[in-house]
Parts: C-alpha cells; structure tokens; sequence
C-alpha cells in the first residue's frame, strides 16, 4: 500500500523530462480478471495534463499557438482524457512495446483487433476483451484524446484544447458548415453531422452579413442563396424555436435530397493543432519520462479512418519529433484513410469533417501531396512527398492499411500513383502498403446479414461482412514485430496500373447481376484553392475554389465482381458471394447512382445452373464451383494453409476462418 501511494503521488509531481506531460491525474485504477497469455493488467483512467512552450521549434509547426493565453511559464496549457490498459508484472518478459490508440472521435478503436469481445461485460473483466490480441502479447495500451470538438458528457475521451485570442482580443474568421438532407427537417447543427455528432463553432454576430445560407441539388451544382429572412441561427427545443449560435433554422423546412451549406463568422476558435502535440507528448512521455505511470521502449501509433489520416497529417507536418527532438512514435498504423488528411491544424479546423461520397464536400481533406515518395502536381507545378518533413525520425515505419472502399469512397490510388493516375509510383523501403480487397470501410458488416438488409429487387444485401479483422490482427502484430525485433514483415500487396490491377472506373467490367446497378462515379478528389493565406492555416475563401479533379482509380474486379490486387481473404479465395466494397445510393430520394459512405453490398451466388439461368446471372454458380460441402471446405482449408503462409492470417484464427465459410455455406450454399 505504501508502495502504491508513493507512486501515484509521484504521478501528481510536475514531470522531469521534457515531453511536456506536467502531470498525470489518475481518476480510476483497478485490475482486470484474469490473465492474457501470462500477463496481468489494470485498467487506469485519467487526464494528462500538457504544457507547450511556443519558443520551441517543434512547437511553431501548431497553428495558432502564439495567440493561445501563457500559464506563468509562457507555456500554453491542454488537458486531455485517457484510459490505459497496463501490464502489472513487469518482471515478466514482454514487448516494451506502447500502442497509442488515437481515438477517433473520442471513441476507442483498438478493439477491432480482438475476437469474441463482450462488450456488454465490465471493462474490467477478462470477457470485455475477447481474445485480447495485443494484451496477450504484453502490449501497454493507450488510448488518449486529441480532439477538441466532441460533444461533452457521455463515454468518449475529450480534449480541452486551449482557446485562440481572449475575450480583449477576439479571433473571428469564416467557417463553413454542409450538410446532405436525405428527410426533412426544419433544423441543422453546424457541426459534423445531423445527429449533433460534433460541436460546431458558434457564429460570431448573427447579423454579420457573411453570413450566409445556400441549397444546391449536386456537389457541384450551382449554389442558390436562400434569403437572410428566411432563416436564422436557432433549433427546435421541445416544439419551440430558441437561438442557438451553433445550429441554423428555417420555418418551411429543408427540404429531402438537397446539399445545404451555411457560411458564417465564427467566432470562440481553439488551438486545434495541439491535439496532435499531445497525441506527440503522450508517446514521449512513456518512452522517455523516468516517473511515467508506464514504461515502453517503443511506440507505435494506430488511427482507423479519421485518425488513420490524422496519422498521414502528422507525419506530413512533422510532428514525430518532440521538444527535445526526440523520436516519438517508432513505427504507425494508418488503417483506412485512403489518400486523405485532414482538418487538424488550421484556424477554425474542424476534426469531426471529412470527405464522403455524397456528404461533407470540399474540406481540406483530400490535399497534395498524396504519396510518400515526392512527386510533382501537375497543375501547380508543386513537389512534394508525404514524409518530407520527418527530419530526425525519418526511419519511422509505418503501415498504410486500405480495403476496397478506400479506392471508390477515399481517393486511395492517389497514394501509390502520380497525380495525374498515370504511372505507379510506390512506397519507402520502411513503409508498407496493404490492401484488403473486396472490403467495406475499416470493419466487417454485421454477420449473418439480416433480412431487413435486403435490397428491393436484387438477392443482394446492404452491408459486407468479410471479416477483415483477421488480416488485420496479422499484419499489427508483423509491425510490433517489425519495431521491436526487426522481423521484416510480408511484402507490399495492393493494386498498381503495371499489373493490370488498377483500373478507371469506366473501364471496369462487372459481372451482369440481375437488379443490381453497379458503381462508377467514385468519391472525387479536386484541386482546392482555400485563399492566400492557407499555408499559415488560415482559410480566406470559403467555399474554397474547386479546380481540377485528379484522375481516381479503382481495384480491377474478377469474374466474381471481387477485387484483384490485394489481400484475398478466404471469402473472396474460395467465393460464395461477390463482396462490394461500395453500396449506392438507389435507396435514397437523390444521387441514386453515387456512394453510401462507409458501406458495401453482399450479394450471394446462384445455387444452382439452374437458378443461374433463370435470371440471367452471369457468375457461376455455387454447384458448379463445390459440387458439395465437402469439396467446399477442403478448398477453404487450403486457401487458409496459403494465407497463413503469407502471414496474411495467424495460425490461432484458422478456426475462426473455418467456422465462418461453414456457416456461409449453411446459409447460402448449393446444398448441405
């Protein structure tokens, strides 16, 4: 007990080193039953408390910075929320390796490499972490909040990012804020999402006559001004209009199947920028800081989505290097950010946006330089490369880790092609590149798909469940192992143009699939101009000016409809279903020909010839590829052997594999 109590006091101590994690508050520390392979946990929760000192030279890279308020120091205050899983017996062998799990969205998402989690159970139970992939193999896990405008209040981790100006002083500057109306309402928060999904800048003045308010039928349709009289800065609260600075209103309702946009005087910005120092300083602080609730010898950070391009953006800002020009992260995890960054380190950034298909258009996210190796914009003339800026820690190694969707909904060719899609161009001998072909965005949809997921007309079903998870968990633990022990890991596999693998939409060729249009308008990356002062991380043009698109390429499919060129997961090895990493909009009041975001299609084969023949499909059938279920599951039992050959799949997850083809064969197969 005595032991304990000195060490969390040591906790409360200002830091001696300078990663610039001044305190740490632990709120809750317990045990976690069980153990993971020989190793025990706890499971702490808390808040890191940052210091930035803007005279640094790594500092300056954070946009506004300097016009944040000083504590007595002259260093610029943050605070963020953690919860880490530790490894209490230490005395065993284990990895010395930390995982940053950079949340997205305040929402913890390392889980997706664990199977049989409940989540249901108590996070300090064995069963609320499955298999425990990373626990078993002694990993301490971290995962650290970086982002200012999640909604307070709930189970997300936030982040008190410090405010830009004071109340003297005030910051304003343009903000703009889209949104796709798919049903009617008669009010829209002015952030991420018609569920409130982030907290909006407030409008400065509502009178300020920037502000304005636009309907357009396309996303690059003509814009048309709805009058000032006509709206206001106001939401519903119990059947009664109230102002509200962060949401607008309109009596006669928004209307379905429109792209409204308000563009606004913000005001009340914040350092958004420092969230990705404390995600820097965090890693540091285990790594290098004598009195650290935990100790690792390496770092390795992993973000999906959103936080895999918050990962692109750090190391294109040079953020791997800390205060005392250290090394931060050793090796990274960017799983399913196609070729994007962004809104992370801008005056008025705005984490919570991206860029979809059909929703949040022309955001700084999908911007030049798109690929490691530098390359030169055809348009501006510019040259540049993705990890220009890593200076000292330029041997950091990183894994870029895509599905299928990432090349019709998230630009992904960009990154391994010229811009202008005309020749292959590749990764850096300590990077690499893995494609999940055939998979929907960042995790499998919900298995056994349910019969309301059905599409009208077709034997198709919204959502792909191929279960990415286990080449997930295989390529993690080949970079643990790449960082810590210098075992190289599998060779690059994605899509290129010199294997025939990359191809234009247009020229894809389909297989005819009886009431089931096909995709060909992908996510469509363009030239943005956002104003003069852009380079500093300020935006002057809002909406910003749209140029040129690049060229985007996507998987070339086989007769199946399933993607080349990438990892071949034992569903598309041994097909009963052709796995859509996309889904169209046919369901909804408009742009039926354009992507549902995140989502793909899973439609099953004909039985039978005979099902085959009578309505036209023309992909084989399931009796003509098995015959049975016997010569089904020794085909499966092989395309396993291989992809674990490849370390494409870990030996423990065999079972795993075996047990899915078998029930997609009981559900949809030609017979038992």
């Amino acid at each position: 007990m005595k032991r304990f109590i000195l060490s969390l006091f040591l906790l409360l101590l200002p830091s001696v080193a300078d990663a610039r994690v001044v305190r740490v508050e632990i709120l809750s520390r317990a045990p976690i039953s069980g153990d993971f392979a020989g190793h025990t946990y706890e499971r702490i929760t808390g808040r890191v408390y940052f210091a930035f000192d803007p005279r640094n030279a790594e500092n300056r890279k954070i946009v506004d910075l300097d016009l944040a308020p000083r504590n007595a120091n002259g260093e610029v205050e943050a605070v963020s929320e953690f919860v880490m899983l530790r490894p209490t017996n230490l005395m065993q062998p284990a990895n010395e390796v930390g995982v940053i799990d950079i949340v997205n969205r305040g929402g913890i998402t390392h889980f997706v490499f664990n199977l049989g989690r409940n989540g249901r159970a108590s996070p300090e139970s064995k069963e609320f972490y499955g298999d425990a992939l990373l626990m078993n193999r002694g990993v301490t896990i971290v995962a650290v909040a970086w982002q200012w405008d999640v909604l307070p209040g709930g189970t997300a981790l936030h982040f008190q990012a410090p405010p830009v100006g004071s109340p003297a002083h005030p910051i304003t500057g343009l903000v703009r804020s889209d949104i796709t109306i798919d049903s009617s309402r008669t009010w829209i928060p002015l952030g991420h999402s018609l569920a409130g999904g982030a907290l909006g800048y407030p409008v400065a003045n509502p009178n300020d006559p920037a502000n304005t308010l636009t309907v357009r039928d396309s996303p690059t349709g003509a814009r048309s001004t709805i009058p000032p009289t006509e709206w206001r800065f106001a939401r519903v609260v119990d059947g009664n209009v109230v102002a509200d600075r962060r949401s607008v209103y309109m009596a006669r309702g928004f209307q379905a199947g429109k792209i409204y946009e308000v563009i606004y005087r913000g005001g009340d910005p914040v350092v958004v920028g420092a969230g990705m120092a404390a995600v820097r300083d965090m890693i540091s602080y285990l790594k290098y800081d004598p009195s650290a609730v935990a100790h690792v010898k390496y770092g390795i950070g992993y973000g999906v989505s959103q936080t895999g391009r918050f990962i692109r953006h750090f190391l294109y800002q040079g953020f791997n290097t800390d205060e005392k020009g250290r090394v931060a992260f050793d090796g990274f995890f960017a799983h399913t950010a196609g070729a994007g960054r962004g809104s992370f380190n801008h005056r008025f950034a705005q984490p919570s946006r991206d860029a979809q298909p059909y929703s949040t258009f022309f955001y700084p996210t999908d911007v030049f330089p798109f690929t490691s190796p530098p390359t030169r914009d055809p348009v501006t003339g510019q040259r540049a490369g993705l990890r220009d800026n890593l200076g000292g820690s330029a041997d950091t190694k990183v894994f870029y880790v895509d599905g299928g969707y990432e090349y019709w909904g998230r630009g992904a060719s960009l990154t391994h092609t010229t811009p202008d899609g005309t020749r292959d161009v590749g990764f850096l001998p300590n990077e690499r590149r893995y494609v999940i072909s055939s998979a929907q965005h960042s995790s499998p949809g919900g298995w056994p798909v349910p019969d309301s997921a059905r599409i009208g007309g077709a034997n198709a079903y919204r959502g792909d469940p191929l279960d990415q998870r286990l080449a997930l968990r295989a390529v993690m633990l080949a970079l643990i192992d790449w960082v810590s022990l210098k075992i190289e890991p599998p060779a690059s596999l994605y899509p290129t143009l010199a294997s025939g693998t990359l191809v234009r939409p247009r020229d894809e060729r389909f297989p005819s699939i009886p009431n089931l249009p096909v995709a060909r308008n992908p996510h469509q990356v363009y030239q943005l101009d956002f104003g003069l002062r852009w380079k500093r991380g300020i935006i002057d043009r809002e909406p910003p000016k749209v140029g040129a698109p690049y060229p985007i390429l996507v998987s070339r499919v086989d007769a199946l409809g399933n993607d080349l060129g990438g990892i071949r997961s034992v569903e598309i090895s041994v097909p009963l279903a052709t796995y859509y990493p996309w889904l169209l909009r046919s369901e909804m009041p408009t742009g039926k020909d354009r992507l549902v975001s995140f989502r793909g299609t899973f439609v099953p084969l004909p039985k039978t010839e005979a099902d085959r023949r009578a309505t036209g499909d023309s992909r084989p059938s399931i009796e003509s590829l098995y015959a049975d279920k016997s010569r089904f599951m020794t085909k499966v039992d092989a395309a396993i052997s291989s992809l674990i050959a490849q370390r494409f799949m870990l030996p423990a997850d065999s079972v795993v594999a075996r047990a899915r083809m078998s029930d997609i064969w009981d559900r949809f197969g030609a017979s038992k």
